[in-house]
């Protein structure tokens, strides 16, 4: 059979030869899922682009959001592609007439080398550099070639566009030694990525002209759910066994030693303390009430801090307050402060403070007066 008429029966059958029910995509909720889920590759979940979707989740929508910004154009040719658009299959052939395999591409060419290079350091953080229960997990780093060429192989399948794994994994594995003589971890590192991404592209990659094995819905979940999974559980295994921090006098901590200790920290039991009674408050007086208390702890009119500026109990009358406001504003003035002019700039926002703090106490007495005078 010739290209043209295996590429005709692309997207007609399924992979056993069978007619094919294919509801058609959507091209307005493509763009709805890429506006609220397209940093996570909701949008490609949708058009059945799991690979691309995946890439998406672990690089945060295509290397920061660069691929996601990118796909504002390019979602009509993946719907188009997903629904087997006649004018879609028809360039698709033309381009394959024209180039017998797929020419070079920069951009796929540089997610190829951006995730594989992502993966591998992500991978070899992961990996405990510290015996674990007695077992030195450091020997896994011989896998690093296989996790780059996994990375150039998932986004070198995508779309249209195919190849095989083992010519990207053999040359990341040739130069696998090399690392006595490079020195630096990061260079060596990227010399494999390149490498494999370029090997990949010259020798394994090749046009897409049978259709994909269509999977059930829950079957593409679990695979799904799996690659989140180990994404997930190398970077907890990162957080947990590597990560560390810079305390004040430039020494490292681990961070799980770190939470560890803030957990039977001071300010960690009292806040603990706090969140407990609320929630024990809140279940005997009910959450309006809790939530009403709480919108006044946090002080929205500043009456509690005009108090604390003033130096004043929340039970103070107003002559107390009139009084303590005069004799503060007349102590403070800036024209009694003959120092610097640091010390009279700080002279003056003093003073601002205090006439403010006069202010707001001033307001909520009328405010109080009046409510009082409406109840009567």
């Amino acid at each position: 059979m010739d290209e043209t008429k295996m590429i005709q029966r692309n997207g007609q059958t399924d992979g056993k030869g069978q007619k094919s029910a294919k509801k058609e995509k959507s091209l307005f909720w493509t763009y709805v899922l890429w506006l609220f889920g397209g940093l996570v590759g909701a949008h490609h979940v949708y058009l059945e682009r799991d690979a691309q979707a995946f890439v998406y989740f672990s690089t945060f929508g295509g290397y920061v959001g660069i691929g996601w910004l990118r796909d504002i154009y390019r979602i009509p040719s993946y719907v188009a592609d997903a629904n087997n658009d006649p004018r879609f299959l028809d360039d698709f052939k033309h381009t394959v007439r024209t180039n017998r395999k797929p020419p070079f591409s920069t951009a796929r060419f540089a997610a190829e080398t951006a995730v594989a290079y992502l993966w591998a350091e992500l991978y070899r953080s992961a990996i405990p550099e510290d015996e674990v229960f007695g077992i030195n997990f450091r020997h896994l780093l011989i896998l690093t070639p296989f996790v780059i060429a996994l990375g150039v192989w998932t986004v070198g399948n995508i779309g249209r566009e195919q190849g095989s794994i083992w010519v990207a994994l053999g040359s990341a594995y040739l130069l696998y030694p090399t690392l006595p003589y490079i020195g630096d971890d990061t260079m060596w590192i990227f010399l494999m990525v390149v490498v494999s991404s370029l090997s990949f592209d010259t020798f394994s990659k090749q046009w897409r002209l049978k259709p994909r094995k269509r999977n059930s819905l829950v079957r593409r979940a679990i695979y799904l759910g799996l690659a989140v999974a180990l994404y997930l559980s190398l970077i907890g295994c990162y957080l947990y066994f590597n990560a560390v921090i810079t305390d004040s006098e430039g020494e490292e901590i681990k961070l799980s030693e770190a939470i560890q200790h803030f957990l039977t920290s001071p300010i960690w039991l009292d806040l603990k303390a706090s969140l407990e009674a609320t929630w024990n408050q809140a279940m005997h007086q009910g959450f309006w009430a809790t939530w009403a208390q709480l919108v006044d702890l946090t002080d929205p009119r500043g009456e509690i801090n005009a108090y604390k500026v003033l130096d004043l109990s929340q039970t103070a009358t107003q002559t107390e307050i009139t009084s303590r406001w005069r004799a503060l504003s007349r102590d403070n003035h800036p024209d009694k402060i003959k120092g610097t002019e640091e010390e009279r700039r700080r002279a003056q926002e003093k003073f601002m403070e205090i006439q403010q703090a006069y202010e707001i106490l001033s307001k909520a007495k009328n405010r109080r007066q009046r409510r009082n005078r409406k109840s009567e």
